[in-house]
């Protein structure tokens, strides 16, 4: 089709808009305060220091919060911190924060403000600039020093056994480090690990963000679906997507936006985005959007031509078949490798329907002794992971007790049929069948690569699909590949002008 005449105008009743969520999506200062009692609870008495991102280098460079501290305090300003003092029992917090200073808010907004603190988060305020005077004083009688930060492992001893590229300390490091120094009796242990275990069990309220999310990522893939033909680029897809994000009130994306299409739809975190997409290809879709701090994690494989291909079809029934299987799985008190072993399964069974591998426990030799399964060539990532506050995030399902009501991930099975995956196997005479064999069906299927990636949340009787609004069955993703796009046309000079500088 003539890419003037895709569409004539920005259509905007045809549109995906999502109806803003209830008043009870939120969370409140009560929560944030529960989480830090919890948090104090469980470590006990001492002081407990927790550091916010700083504020960027360049004031045109966007700020985003560390995770853990917005966990704690819900506050989004830079350069802030947080003192707890827990003593027998009973917890006293303090939110430090920048003094507001008007010069400075003409260039990076208004501040909340040290005296606006306690009436908006309950806490008292304190100017951040005190911050070390305030820590000298409660650590002059306390034993242990709880510790929330990006703190890095200790820098490596000098010798020949020290990697070139060892990452030097963080700012936080070398705060605590600081501490450390003035205070050389003092406990002092990394928390972090304890607000993650936190962050496992979701609440209601961040349930009900992690759906919205879901949601609005939805839309932006089924927005997608409608645009894609041949000659689109694969950028286009991303900024449609992500608009579609924003115009519902997404945050911002919850990852660098993959859309791969061809031989870029076989490269995992492919992000690059700017390649023509040709009839006959699939393109491979990884986008989503963070929603009140929360984010989701969809991924959508489609057709360009808007109809699959026997082939196509062929990888991608396997895949979707492998992730309705670790789906069958899910319940309170499962464990994710049940989930794994499941997909997997199916997987192995698939590849080698359609010749790719040559059984479901087939191997092949990856160097002297050592044989590699040979589903690795096709599938070589995890199921999924945790969703929430970062889009891999923790999760209950990671202690011995499994799954629990709010648990929150993603389940993303892929096969990637890559042209080269003959070279993956060394050229042996134990590979030569094997080699001889992988060359034909990899002619037959390549550069097709397919992941399904869904969130899901754990239920009291089961799971709810919180994307399940991204259409997933071949029939419904055809369909409405078939729905006119909603956007509009491009000027077709700068289209030209665009394939003349790509390198």
């Amino acid at each position: 089709m003539d890419l003037i005449r895709r569409s004539a105008r920005l259509a905007i009743a045809g549109a995906i808009l999502i109806a803003p969520p209830a008043l009870s999506a939120q969370v409140t200062e009560t929560e944030y305060a529960a989480r830090r009692a919890a948090l104090t609870a469980k470590l006990g008495d001492g002081v407990y220091l927790a550091l916010g991102a700083r504020e960027p280098g360049l004031n045109h460079e966007a700020f985003f919060q560390a995770y853990n501290f917005r966990y704690l305090t819900g506050f989004l300003e830079p350069g802030s911190a947080l003192i707890v003092v827990r003593k027998n029992g009973r917890d006293t917090p303090l939110l430090f924060v920048p003094p507001k200073d008007p010069a400075q808010e003409v260039w990076t907004g208004e501040r909340l403000g040290v005296d606006a603190v306690k009436p908006k988060t309950g806490m008292a305020g304190r100017d951040v600039r005190s911050l070390r005077a305030v820590l000298d004083s409660v650590l002059t009688d306390a034993a242990r020093l709880m510790v929330v930060a990006d703190l890095s492992r200790p820098a490596p001893t000098a010798g020949a056994d020290v990697p070139v590229n060892a990452a030097p300390r963080s700012v936080d490091d070398q705060f605590v480090d600081h501490i450390k120094e003035r205070f050389k009796s003092l406990s002092v242990v990394d928390a972090s690990r304890d607000v993650l275990l936190l962050r496992g069990r979701k609440s209601p309220a961040e349930v009900e963000l992690i759906r919205m999310a879901a949601k609005i990522s939805a839309a932006g893939h089924t927005e997608a679906l409608r645009a894609i033909e041949p000659g689109v680029n694969e950028f286009e897809i991303q900024a449609l997507a992500e608009y579609t994000f924003r115009r519902n009130g997404g945050d911002r994306p919850g990852y660098p936006s993959i859309v791969g299409s061809g031989p870029n739809s076989t490269t995992l975190h492919y992000n690059r985005d700017d390649r023509y997409m040709q009839a006959g290809e699939v393109v491979n879709m990884d986008m989503s959007t963070f929603y009140g701090g929360y984010s989701a994690d969809i991924t959508r494989t489609v057709p360009v031509s808007g109809t699959f291909s026997a082939e196509q079809r062929a990888i991608y029934e396997i895949v979707l078949a492998a992730q309705k299987a670790a789906e069958r799985q899910i319940r309170i008190g499962a464990r994710f490798n049940q989930l794994s072993d499941s997909a997997n399964a199916v997987l192995r069974e698939g590849l080698a329907r359609v010749g790719l591998i040559e059984g479901p426990s087939a191997t092949f030799e990856a160097g002297p002794g050592r044989k590699v399964s040979q589903l690795s060539l096709f599938y070589m990532h995890g199921l999924g992971h945790p969703i929430g506050l970062d889009v891999h995030d923790a999760d209950a399902y990671t202690t011995p007790s499994g799954m629990i009501e709010g648990s929150a991930f993603s389940i993303e099975p892929g096969i990637y049929v890559r042209a080269n995956t003959v070279d993956l196997v060394p050229d042996t005479p134990a590979n030569a069948a094997y080699r001889a064999k992988l060359a034909t069906a990899v002619k037959k299927y390549a550069d097709i690569g397919v992941r399904i990636e869904d969130d899901y949340v754990v239920t009291a009787t089961g799971f709810d699909r919180v994307s399940a609004d991204a259409p997933r069955e071949i029939a419904d993703i055809e369909r409405e590949m078939a729905k006119p796009a909603t956007v509009a046309a491009r000027d077709a000079a700068m289209v030209e002008a665009y394939r003349k500088i790509r390198p």
